[in-house]
């Protein structure tokens, strides 16, 4: 029988490991003789070291180690740039990487500046104590406007400015389309910063075993091939010498792309110095000062629309808080300046953005990694000029669309992959109607009077977005037939709970016509599999799944090959079903795939050349561009003006990621990316005073949204396939977070017609919503 897998919900497989406690994480790993890393962090935001004095931590018992920046000799350097800026014409870009350890100055509070290896956490936390650090102060810059002011403290003197980079972009010409214009829209929109948040904190444990000259590392990383390959160049290894696990993570949501933390260099090089294993694992507290962050950005951004609501062009100049290093390049700032684009005919555009530092950590891309800054600016700027022109939300989305007849479509402007912004595809109008007439659109208008009658204030958001997804450079796979008959699948992406074990099974047991049970997915473990880049920017199924296709389509012609041979027929008689192979129309000659692996491996014999032992094959995919996703999102909330609560009644997610592979593991990833982009629209905020001191650094006081606060979304796919891939994939993985913040603000107005609200910002919080509405009402 030809077994059909992709498009159906197979249960995840990696579940029971996981609900049983089978499951390895990083802190789960215990070693003899382990020892144990705390770091001594920053309390200032911006000061000078003028000496370290770690003679009574040294001093106390249980105490194995303590070093500082200058015990690392040359290993003491700056991080690589894991980014470089893409090819935009008159760019500008001052590279300023993080360190190991502070030596002679911290740029942000929880910046590290020493480390004590001890027998247990609780003596090395103990010791941090007994070290002595004396700082000179500095000035500190928190707010990105303020940076770039003449006098402005400066973070690396080496520039002479604040200014990380300075960047132009747009098609068309914005004064000509502003002078016909018969409306012109110009606001001031901030996306204010938070946390990922993730369920497991990051953790780095590290042995090196002299005897096999063999390090191997366990890392919370999303990326372990890059790790590895960075790490034996630090360490004047070779690749070989050095393995690399990224086991189950709980959570990456894009934090753990960052390569290079100081914790991933520092543990692998104590455990080679001391000849011990070391780990380290984040706590709660020091996630909020150690792991990087996102989403700080102030827009001043303006639309130019005709009577009948059609975009002439959008002007948009923004401020990107990167925090003190910007080792990550401009990948979030590139997305946000592309993404604004959304899936509308904008016939001119003029984009301009400067990245700044400030005293706070560094920023990379957390889910949606500066795309929902994009969408929320101009789908706030087109609820703006619909109120204006006195038009429906809805209907200035419909009379903007590109059409079906315009894809292929490029945008002009430079992508984060370094190629034109292309949408390869995309149905976008459909998508907006199945939504409204999902959350019941056209009879809202009548249930919203009748609740304001009775007191109550409901309101609807409807706003659409792309995704750019499924980037390259490239990601491998290799599928094996075990002569046990079960298959196995190797690739080099790491997992942190997208369900790629469960989708890569799908995939290469439909090639192969396996039972899905049969085959075995090993994800993240560098000696399994030694090539690849990581998981990032919705890419895992699109670019690994597209190799696992690929490998498997190749074991499979090796099958008909031999299978033809041993069974003396043509391979076009060969039919490959249920895990056999026999000859179409004499059932009595087949033989299973286990019985074939073992003759493909023989003790004795010789190998036909032009052949290959094994039915194994490793292929490689590479795509020329990403492939674009889109969707749209609506809600329903209802707003008590007194208290300032929102509770959010209906959410409905129409999303088209191409073809789908698993139904149920796509809906999981957009109830996810949901849920944080609730807390991004309303609850999570990162509280900064002057001095750079982050005033919410627990879950006491950063407020995340509980599954009370998270209502189970209504899900509609599509399915417009993407051209760039063979099976055309597009990505899912951020598509829940990024218009949430949009859609929130959208539905709070439509709720309050009455106090001509404006909501300009994100996230609002509780409080900052009261204080609007108090503004509203003294007005």
């Amino acid at each position: 029988m030809n077994r059909s897998y992709v498009g159906q919900s197979v249960p995840r497989n990696e579940d029971r490991r996981l609900l049983t406690g089978q499951a390895l994480f990083v802190d789960d790993v215990q070693l003899e003789g382990m020892l144990h890393v705390a770091f001594l962090r920053s309390d200032h935001a911006h000061a000078l070291i003028r000496g370290v004095d770690v003679s009574a931590a040294l001093a106390r018992p249980g105490v194995a180690a303590v070093y500082t920046a200058e015990d690392l000799g040359d290993y003491w350097r700056p991080g690589p740039l894991l980014v470089p800026p893409p090819p935009v014409e008159g760019l500008t870009f001052n590279e300023a990487t993080q360190v190991p350890l502070a030596k002679e100055k911290v740029f942000h509070v929880g910046e590290p500046i020493a480390l004590v290896v001890a027998e247990s956490r609780y003596v090395a936390e103990d010791a941090l104590a007994d070290i002595l650090v004396d700082f000179e102060p500095l000035g500190a810059v928190v707010d990105p406007e303020a940076a770039l002011a003449p006098d402005a403290p400066i973070l690396h003197t080496q520039f002479g400015t604040n200014l990380a980079a300075h960047v132009v972009q747009g098609h068309g010409d914005y004064e000509q389309a502003k002078a016909e214009a018969d409306l012109v829209i110009s606001r001031r929109f901030l996306y204010d910063r938070g946390a990922a948040c993730a369920l497991e904190n990051r953790a780095v444990a590290a042995r090196w075993d002299p005897k096999a000259e063999e390090l191997t590392v366990w890392d919370t990383t999303q990326a372990p091939i890059p790790i590895r390959n960075g790490l034996a160049r630090m360490l004047g290894l070779l690749e070989s010498q050095v393995h690399v696990v990224a086991p189950f993570v709980g959570g990456g949501f894009g934090p753990k792309i960052m390569m290079f933390y100081p914790e991933e260099v520092l543990i692998p090089w104590v455990a080679m110095k001391l000849g011990q294993p070391v780990k380290w694992t984040e706590d709660r507290q020091e996630n909020f000062y150690a792991t990087t962050q996102e989403r700080g950005q102030v827009h001043d951004a303006e639309i130019a629309v005709t009577q009948d609501g059609r975009i002439l062009g959008v002007r948009d100049f923004f401020l990107h808080d990167t925090g003190a290093y910007d080792s990550y390049g401009l990948t979030v700032p590139i997305n946000s300046q592309c993404t604004l684009l959304g899936p509308y005919s904008v016939p001119s555009y003029h984009s301009e953005f400067k990245a700044v530092f400030t005293n706070k950590i560094t920023v990379t891309p957390v889910r949606g990694a500066g795309r929902q800054h994009g969408v929320f600016v101009m789908e706030r700027l087109l609820d703006l000029a619909a109120r204006a022109l006195g038009m429906d939300p809805a209907e200035i989305r419909r009379r903007n669309y590109l059409g079906n007849e315009a894809f292929p479509y490029n945008h002009q402007i430079i992508f984060q992959d370094f190629s034109p912004l292309f949408y390869d595809s995309g149905d976008y109008l459909p998508a907006l109607e199945t939504a409204l007439e999902t959350i019941g659109y056209d009879s809202f208008r009548e249930e919203q009077r009748r609740m304001r009658e009775a007191g109550r204030h409901i309101g609807v958001g409807v706003v659409s977005y792309i995704e750019g997804t499924g980037i390259g450079p490239y990601e491998g796979a290799r599928v094996t037939i075990d002569p046990s008959g079960r298959v196995r699948v190797a690739t080099g992406l790491g997992t942190q709970g997208q369900g790629h074990y469960t989708a890569f099974a799908q995939v290469v047991a439909e090639v192969l016509d396996v039972d899905v049970e049969q085959v075995h997915v090993t994800t993240g473990d560098t000696r399994e599999f030694g090539w690849g880049t990581g998981t990032f920017a919705s890419r895992g199924a699109v670019v690994a799944g597209s190799a696992c296709h690929a490998a498997a389509q190749a074991v499979r012609e090796k099958i008909l090959a031999m299978a033809g041979r041993v069974l003396e027929a043509v391979e076009e008689q060969i039919e490959l079903s249920d895990g056999h192979v026999r000859v179409r129309g004499a059932p009595e000659r087949s033989l299973s795939l286990g019985e074939l692996a073992r003759m493909a491996n023989p003790l004795r014999g010789a190998v036909k050349p032009g052949t290959e032992p094994g039915l194994e094959a490793t292929a490689y995919f590479g795509p020329d561009r990403g492939s674009t996703a889109s969707g749209v999102h609506a809600m329903i909330v209802e707003v008590d003006p007194e208290t300032a609560m929102v509770e959010i009644k209906r959410y409905v997610v129409v999303h088209d990621c191409g073809r789908l592979i698993n139904p149920m593991i796509v809906e999981g990833q957009v109830q996810g990316g949901v849920a944080q982009g609730i807390g991004n629209a309303f609850y999570e905020k990162l509280i900064f005073d002057d001095s750079g001191q982050l005033l919410n650094a627990s879950f006491m006081d950063y407020l995340l949204p509980t599954a009370l606060d998270v209502p189970r979304v209504e899900m509609a796919h599509r399915e417009t396939p993407a051209p760039m891939n063979p099976l055309g994939l597009k990505g899912v993985g951020e598509a829940g977070c990024i218009p949430t913040g949009a859609a929130f603000a959208q539905a709070v107005e439509d709720a309050l017609p009455e106090y001509g609200l404006e909501i300009l910002e994100i996230p609002l919080s509780p409080n900052r919503l009261f204080s609007l509405l108090e503004d509203a009402h003294d007005h």
